[in-house]
Order: C-alpha cells, then sequence, then structure tokens
C-alpha cells in the first residue's frame, strides 16, 4: 500500500466548470487544472464578511491510501473550512514522485483512480465553500449548481431579452452616439434604457443606480466609457455575477442586507414592469412573506446567498426532469422535425401538393365541384348566343355577358345556404355528412361565393357597357334589322337609352347596393380599423356592416325584376333567375321565421351580471326548457333596449350539464359597448371594501327585476363541439377566444365524474357492464391539454371560478391546464425572477398562483407551440389529436403549420379546427 497526500487551499472550485466538461474524463499522467471562480467584489459587505474574507485561506487534506485492488479517500477539513476562500492548488507530494519511480508498472492503475479522487475532490470543495457568507443561524449549504433544475436557473437572471432592442454593442453604440449628439457625449440617466434598448424605463434606471452605485458614480450623466462597463456587465454570462448586479438594484444602501422595505420596492418595480397591477397593489403581503421565509428568526434583514437559494428553488420547481429515454426521444424528434430541403423544384411541389390534398380534401371537392358548375353553366350560355341571331352585330362579347350572368345567378342561390345556420347545425348533428363537408368553412364558403358573384358582375356589366353595346349603336341599318324583336323598330342612338330602362336603372342600383354592401363588410370597416374622420367614422363599425348587409333583400328583388324584363328572352320558361333563386330563398325566409318564432317562445331571464377586469361582461341567463346544446356551441343574443334589431352571436361558456346559460362578452364595438352602458344604468354599485372576484360577482346583483329584456336564439354548430370525437384535444384560447373552451373543459370533468359514478353504481349492483350501451360511444376523450393566453392580468378573473373548480374536481388529472400572461416577460428575465420566486412561494404555502389568482400556476410570456406539439406528439404516439383553437387570426397559420408539420413527420396525427372569430 502507498499513501498520497493532497492539501488543498480555499474552495476555489467551480462548478460551472465541471459542468462544461472540464475536470472529467481519464487522467493522462498529470491531475487537470483546478479552475478558480472569480470573487465577487462587494463594499457594503458587513464587518464579518471582511473578517473572514482577509483570514487564511482554509484547506482540506485529503490522505489516499493505494492498494492493489482499491484506493481509499479520507479527508480532513481544517476548522476554517465553512467559510470558503480565494484559491485552490493541488501539490503532488513526495511520496507520489517515489511510488511513480519505483512502482511504474501500477502508474497507469493508480492515475485512473485519481480521476475519481479529483471527482470526490470537486464535490466536496462544492459542498464545504461558499463565495458569499451565509446568514447568521441558517448554515444551509448552497446548493449543487450541477443538477439540471439548477443549470436552468443559471440562464435566469438576464436583463435584456429578445423582446427587447439590445443587440449587442454595435447597436448600443450607434444609439449612444444618437442620443449624445446634443449632450457632449455624456448620456443621461433618463436615457439609459432607450439607449440599451430596454423596454422598462423604471427598471432601467434602478439598474443604472445600482451599476453607478458599484462604482461610486453620484451623477446623473455617464460617458460612453462608463457605459461600455455598465453594458459589460448586464451582459456577464456569469450567473454570480448577474445575482449580485439583481442584489444591488435592491440593495440601495450597500450594506450587504436586505430590508423588509427594501424587498417591497423592488417587487413593486418588478410588478409594474410586467404590468401586474394586482402584485403590485399588495407588496406589503408579498414582501412580508418573503422575509418569513428567509428570515425566520426575525433578524430584519436577508443576505444575498439567502437570495440566492430562493432564486433556485423557485426554478427548481419549474423544470420538469426527464428520463434519458425520453431525452433522446425528444432529440430524435427534433432532429426528424427539421426542414428537409428537396433541390428537385418539381419533387418540392409536388410533395407540397399532395400535403395541402390531403390535409383539405373537404375544401378541395367542395372547391372544384363549384367551379365545374360554373365553368358549365358559362360554356352553356356561351354556346347558346353564339347560335342566336344577335351574334353578328354583338359578337363574343354578348356570348360571355349572358355566360356571366348564369354564373351570378347560381352564386345568388347558392350564398344563402352558408347562412341558413339551422339547416346546417341540423346536418352536422344528424347526418354524416359532415365527413365529407367541411361545415365550419361555411363562413368561408360564403366569402369565396361572393367573390365569384363580385368577378361575375363585372364580366357581365364590362362586356355590356364596353363592348356588345357599343358594337349595338353602331350598326348599320341592315345589320340592326334582325335585332328589332329585341330592341324595338328603332335602333338605340345612345346608352341612355339602356339606362333609361328596368333592364339599366335595376343593374345600376344592384352594382351601388352589392358595393356598398362588400365594401363594408370588409375586415377594416366591420372591425372598426380605419380612422375616418367625421361623420364618416360610423361607416367603420359593425352597426354599419350588420344593417348594410341586409340590403340584400332589396338586391334579390331587383335580380328577379332584372331577370325578367330581358332584352333578348322574350318566353317566361327561358327567365331562369327565378328558378335558380326560389328554393334558397324559401329556405332562408324559413330560417330567419323559425328564429324570430324560437327567440320569442323561449323566455330568458337574467340571474346574475357581472363586469370583469378588461371590459368583459358576464351575464348568467335561465335556461329555456328543451334547449339543448354541445359545448363549443354558439348562441345569437338580442337586447331590444340597445337595437331590436341586430343578433350578435357568443359562445356558450356553461357546460350542457349546467341549469343556467352563460355567456362572456368582451366590450369591443358599439353594440356590446352600448350592452354595457344598458346594464350599468340599473345595476347597483358594488358595496365598499369589497373587491376581486366578489366584487366582480357582486356588481350587478342577480334577478334585477329593472335589467333590459333579453332574447336568445341557437344552438348552432361549431367547430369546437366535435372535440368529443378525439381521444386527445388540445384546446388553445387567445384572449376571449378562451369561451368556447371553457365550455369544453367543463364538460369533460362532468362527462368523466358522470362515467366515474355510473360505473360504482353498477359495482353496488354487482354488475360489471353497463345496461344499456350505444353503438358508438359519443364521448371519447381520455386526455385534454388547454392552453389559455391572455395579454392582462385581470382577464383571469373572467373564470377563476370555473378554473379553480375544474382544478379541484379532476382528481384523474385528465385535463392539464396552462394560463400563459403575455405581459410579463419570460422566465429568466432579471424583471419576472423575483414574480417568478414569488409565485413559487405562494403557491408552495397557499396553494393559488399570484397571477392568476386561481389554483393553476401561471405561465409567463407568450408559449413556444413547437414545444407544446412535440411534448403531445411523444406522450401520444400513434393517437389522432384534435386541435381546437379560438381567438385572432394571427396565430391560426402557425398552429395549422404546426399540425400539418407533425402530422407528417410523426406517428400522431393532428386535426387542427378554428373557431371563426
Amino acid at each position: 500500500m502507498q499513501r498520497v497526500s493532497f492539501e488543498v487551499s480555499g474552495s476555489g472550485y467551480n462548478s460551472e466548470a465541471e459542468s462544461s466538461g472540464y475536470m472529467s474524463g481519464p487522467m493522462s499522467g498529470q491531475l487537470p487544472p483546478v479552475y478558480k471562480k472569480p470573487a465577487i467584489k462587494n463594499s457594503g459587505f458587513s464587518g464579518e464578511q471582511s473578517q473572514r474574507a482577509r483570514g487564511a485561506p482554509p484547506y482540506v487534506d485529503i490522505t489516499v491510501d493505494v492498494h492493489d485492488d482499491r484506493v481509499s479517500v479520507n479527508t480532513l477539513r481544517s476548522p476554517g473550512s465553512e467559510g470558503g476562500g480565494s484559491s485552490s492548488s493541488v501539490e503532488e507530494s513526495q511520496e507520489l514522485t517515489l511510488l511513480k519511480r519505483n512502482r511504474t508498472e501500477k502508474k497507469t492503475a493508480v492515475v485512473k483512480r485519481l480521476a475519481s479522487v479529483s471527482h470526490e475532490l470537486k464535490r466536496i470543495t462544492s459542498v464545504s465553500g461558499s463565495s458569499t457568507t451565509r446568514k447568521p443561524g441558517r448554515g444551509a449549504a448552497k446548493l449543487d449548481r450541477t443538477k439540471s433544475a439548477a443549470a436552468q436557473a443559471l440562464k435566469g437572471l438576464k436583463f435584456i431579452s429578445k423582446n427587447d432592442g439590445g443587440a449587442g454593442w454595435s447597436a448600443v453604440e450607434k444609439r449612444f452616439n444618437q442620443i449624445t449628439a446634443t449632450t457632449g457625449g455624456l448620456l443621461l440617466r433618463t436615457k439609459f434604457g432607450e439607449c440599451i434598448g430596454m423596454n422598462s424605463k423604471e427598471f432601467a434606471l434602478e439598474l443604472f443606480d445600482a451599476l453607478a452605485r458599484r462604482r461610486n458614480i453620484t451623477g446623473e450623466v455617464i460617458d460612453g466609457d462608463q457605459l461600455k462597463e455598465f453594458w459589460e456587465q448586464i451582459n456577464d454570462q456569469s450567473f454570480d455575477s448577474r445575482l449580485k448586479t439583481f442584489f444591488d438594484m435592491v440593495d440601495k444602501d450597500a450594506d450587504g442586507r436586505l430590508t423588509e422595505d427594501e424587498v417591497r420596492e423592488i417587487i413593486s418595480l418588478s410588478a409594474s414592469a410586467n404590468n401586474l397591477n394586482t402584485i403590485q397593489k399588495r407588496a406589503d403581503e408579498y414582501a412580508a412573506l418573503i422575509m418569513e421565509e428567509l428570515d425566520p428568526d426575525n433578524i430584519g434583514y436577508i443576505m444575498l446567498e439567502s437570495l440566492e437559494t430562493l432564486l433556485l428553488q423557485a426554478a427548481s420547481q419549474s423544470v420538469i426532469t426527464s428520463t434519458g429515454e425520453r431525452k433522446n426521444l425528444s432529440q430524435m424528434m427534433s432532429q426528424r422535425l427539421k426542414p428537409t430541403f428537396n433541390r428537385n423544384p418539381l419533387k418540392r411541389w409536388y410533395r407540397g401538393l399532395r400535403f395541402f390534398v390531403i390535409d383539405n380534401w373537404q375544401r378541395c371537392w367542395v372547391i372544384v365541384l363549384w367551379l365545374i358548375a360554373m365553368a358549365v353553366l358559362f360554356v352553356y350560355k356561351y354556346i347558346q348566343y353564339r347560335r342566336s341571331p344577335v351574334y353578328p352585330v354583338m359578337g363574343d362579347c354578348v356570348c360571355m355577358a349572358k355566360g356571366a350572368a348564369e354564373t351570378v345567378k347560381l352564386n345568388m342561390a347558392l350564398i344563402l345556404l352558408p347562412v341558413c345556420r339551422n339547416t346546417i347545425t341540423w346536418l352536422r348533428n344528424k347526418t354524416r355528412l359532415g365527413r365529407v363537408v367541411p361545415f365550419d368553412d361555411n363562413l368561408n364558403f360564403h366569402k369565396v361565393i361572393a367573390v365569384g358573384i363580385l368577378l361575375g358582375v363585372a364580366l357581365h356589366a364590362g362586356a355590356h357597357l364596353s363592348c356588345d353595346f357599343p358594337r349595338l349603336l353602331h350598326a348599320t341599318p341592315e345589320q340592326y334589322r334582325p335585332l328589332r324583336q329585341f330592341f324595338g323598330e328603332e335602333q338605340p342612338q345612345s346608352y341612355w337609352h339602356f339606362v333609361n330602362s328596368v333592364e339599366g336603372i335595376t343593374g345600376l342600383v344592384m352594382i351601388l347596393l352589392m358595393a356598398i354592401a362588400f365594401t363594408l363588410a370588409t375586415p377594416w370597416f366591420r372591425r372598426g380599423k380605419l380612422n375616418l374622420p367625421g361623420p364618416l367614422k360610423q361607416l367603420a363599425s359593425f352597426n354599419a356592416f350588420w344593417y348594410t348587409h341586409h340590403l340584400f333583400v332589396i338586391v334579390y328583388i331587383l335580380l328577379v325584376a332584372h331577370g325578367y324584363y330581358l332584352y333578348l328572352t322574350k318566353d317566361w320558361h327561358n327567365k331562369t333567375t327565378w328558378m335558380y333563386l326560389v328554393a334558397p330563398v324559401v329556405l332562408y325566409a324559413c330560417e330567419r321565421l323559425i328564429r324570430a318564432f324560437r327567440s320569442t317562445i323561449k323566455a330568458v331571464t337574467i340571474k346574475k351580471v357581472a363586469v370583469y377586469p378588461g371590459n368583459v361582461l358576464a351575464i348568467h341567463l335561465s335556461r329555456p326548457q328543451n334547449f339543448k346544446y354541445k359545448s363549443g356551441q354558439y348562441m345569437f343574443v338580442n337586447c331590444a333596449a340597445v337595437s331590436p334589431f341586430e343578433w350578435h352571436p357568443f359562445s356558450i361558456t356553461s357546460a350542457p350539464q349546467d341549469d343556467y346559460l352563460s355567456v362572456h362578452i368582451r366590450v369591443l364595438g358599439d353594440w356590446t359597448r352600448a350592452l354595457k352602458g344598458v346594464f350599468s344604468e340599473v345595476c347597483k354599485p358594488p358595496p365598499a371594501g369589497v373587491s376581486g372576484l366578489l366584487r366582480a360577482d357582486m356588481m350587478h346583483g342577480a334577478n334585477n327585476p329593472d335589467f333590459p329584456k333579453v332574447l336568445i336564439d341557437g344552438p348552432y354548430g361549431a367547430p369546437a363541439q366535435d372535440y368529443k370525437k378525439y381521444e386527445v384535444v388540445l384546446l388553445v384560447g387567445l384572449g376571449i377566444g378562451a369561451t368556447p373552451m371553457i365550455s369544453i373543459v367543463k364538460d369533460i370533468v362532468n362527462n368523466i365524474r358522470a362515467k366515474e359514478q355510473a360505473q360504482l353504481s353498477r359495482m353496488e349492483h354487482g354488475t360489471s357492464e353497463p345496461q344499456q350501451r350505444n353503438k358508438k360511444e359519443n364521448f371519447r376523450t381520455r386526455r385534454a391539454y388547454f392552453y389559455w393566453v391572455t395579454r392582462e392580468q385581470g382577464s383571469f378573473d373572467w373564470f377563476k371560478n370555473i378554473m379553480n373548480e375544474v382544478a379541484e374536481r379532476d382528481t384523474n388529472r385528465v385535463i392539464e391546464l396552462h394560463n400563459y400572461c403575455t405581459s410579463v416577460y419570460e422566465e429568466g428575465d432579471a424583471r419576472s425572477a423575483l414574480i417568478h420566486m414569488l409565485q413559487s412561494l405562494n403557491h408552495a404555502k397557499n396553494g393559488v398562483d399570484i397571477v392568476s389568482g386561481t389554483r393553476v400556476m401561471s405561465h409567463f410570456a407568450k408559449p413556444n407551440w413547437r414545444n407544446v406539439y412535440k411534448r403531445i406528439a411523444m406522450d401520444h404516439p400513434n393517437t389522432k389529436v384534435g386541435v381546437f383553437y379560438c381567438g385572432a387570426p394571427a396565430l391560426t397559420k402557425e398552429l395549422r403549420h404546426l399540425a400539418l408539420d407533425f402530422t407528417h413527420k410523426t406517428s400522431t396525427r393532428f386535426s387542427f379546427h378554428k373557431e371563426n372569430f
């Protein structure tokens, strides 16, 4: 046996070096260097810290007993090893030299064993050493940063995020030169945030003060060299450096200690930077919570190490550790999902076309059938008029005009069918046509047909006015003689002859009304995106779209008259316009009569009205008898006090099992704003001292006899109602778009609970099979993922009770709830670090999330949708997943693209459905 001794000074081991690959692997004849972690300078450390820093570095004496088959390690720490030093060294003893000289045959084995000794040395020093002083009385060891959760935390506390305008020192220097062009190269404190590209002005000012205090800068300006020092410290990749900068922001008196007042101030600052008004108002409560956690002995302050420990623990709770198999699968899937580029353009085109047809075959065959029908009618009329007596004079122009007119007749008939909502709801619920007909795209098909009408009218009117009418006016008497039976004995001499007739007047009026209706139906006018001056401002509103769209009644009357008084067709049976329109018009008229009759006989009373933050009006109505609906469907609401003619659709947020109906209405346009005003006039103000959700619920009381009369019509089918067909569903709601998803979430919980109760009942009666089983199981959903993305913290109040109810009743964890608040900076940003820490503390202690106010932990910033899809694909292979989205169109393209991408490259098939919003 040979004994080898090492003396190690201090605890300069850098745990980040280990994770980077240093000091790992077999040794090759010599020990690897020990990398030092730079000491953190802080002029504000307490006297006890300074004394430890000035003292002699402690040592760790390691004795290695080398046997033929094992190496034993004995350690002896010096009394001062608890504090940690500033350097570390490993010296080779004389015994080791003698051992290498006399027993060369065992050299390799010893060196390999020493590699494990080095690893043990690093572990010991990482536990015994500390770069900062512990708070007196705690004595807790520093967290091991080599773990995955801690490694995640080390990426945090970044002061410049990807949403800021930092973009490197070159961009900062360029902005500095622009800002200081008139100040002689000196940057004002108030311009610091703008210069470094930080969007949060108040946070930038506090950061400036912290950086200036460290350098004893007392003025309100800095020069370019000082700015560069600030920038280098802000972008320092060392977590300890970022932590110290963050600590300095809180520790304004630079005494190395954080008092409750300083903690309260940084909480208020962080909440303000993230637009979290509720947290800002409760800063006192949350500051006391942090002090209770980090200062249990009531010393009155906390130290840097305690803050670091809490930050790392908060990050550890947010990291979901995965098995090696899951990680490997994730890496393999990421490689597989990388876009592949084919150099052959024909193959690329074919591949894209094939995927498009596979995913849109329902839409494709309907559009193709529609195009074929129009082409057949156009060609039929074209050939017919080529054989007409007018062809020698009017030529191909009249053929084109009549062919286009025939397509307009067809489209004017078809455009009514997509808005026959009762018929569509019946077809999708009672028949199997939904498998081949895309009923969810009814409004899109309505718009496509409108474009067809626009093109047909343009071609019809253009061919007449610019081609065949001029030829008729300039025809010779001999050429005109065969046309007397159509246009009269006297040959027309001007355009006024055609305008001053039934055909001309009806045609021009129809074009005018169509132009008005089509223009005001565009998103710019319908959604009020245009800022028009003065009285024209009313044109850019939903009301203008609603009323002008009903001009189609006049258009259809004029179309029948225009089709009856024709120049070239005299026999009534050849005047086919009314034949095209009679069936669709009768069907649509019956639809409107049914809606009017049903809404009057199904009386509803208002049970409760509440106004939530974000201008959302929640109305709870009594449920009429025999009002049966499915989760995800919608209904129309009418309030005569606002407008007796306007009906507006809203998703039903109550579940089919509830004894009431509820809708949540976002106040955005004229009608919703007027509706809120009507209810506000008759409602009681909230009692003094009532706040939060209770305040909202009591805002308007219940069963107020002065409530305005409300009528409902429905329910009507929507894409989200088909969620029961899928075993796994991904529900995505953007803002108020969460309304149909809330009903679905409640319905899933109710159905699962009902099945469990039915199973328990059968077991009590000694039966294992249900007494009656349908031929096909209506409810197949076994797993649901709900992602709600909203911009404002107050939005979570809309469905706070429902979210808590679902979290409480979902004992089997069938539904996975995810709330995202995009006003909060992403996790890892210094501006949200303290919010994340508070969130973890409060949820662990009280079970309530400080952001949403529910039992569901909220996430920050926007979701990474690719990771969401990837996780579902890994957890549910060979499964068809239904993706249902309701919200603004901006996210539709990304979600649909990811659904196609993962469907084509994994065994999981994603079926994307979008709610018309």
